[in-house]
């Protein structure tokens, strides 16, 4: 499956997962903006939290320069993680905790 498919299957089950659109948005970043290099991929927002995940299409898949860098910058102030099929199930479980009541 390549990258885009996964992330667009991935959104759909991130939004079902926390509770629907009522609670949960997900918003793809654009890395092509100035500035951007390596911002992970999508911002998920849930009530009053959010977090960022940077999608790969496998856990073999390669980094881009910046991605690590922007995971461990945010991730002092929020949830951050690759994620891929692989990992899937352990890091929306993480996400669910980290972003729960």
């Amino acid at each position: 499956m390549r990258e885009n498919e996964y992330k667009q299957a991935l959104i759909k089950r991130i939004i079902i997962r926390l509770g629907g659109p009522q609670f949960c948005r997900v918003v793809i970043n654009d890395p092509n903006l100035p500035g951007q290099q390596g911002i992970p991929d999508l911002t998920v927002y849930y009530k009053d939290r959010w977090a960022l995940l940077e999608v790969k299409a496998s856990e073999k898949s390669k980094t881009r320069p910046n991605q690590e860098w922007w995971l461990e910058k945010w991730s002092q102030i929020t949830f951050t993680s690759f994620i891929y099929p692989e990992n899937e199930e352990e890091v929306l479980d993480a996400l669910q905790r980290a972003l729960g009541d």
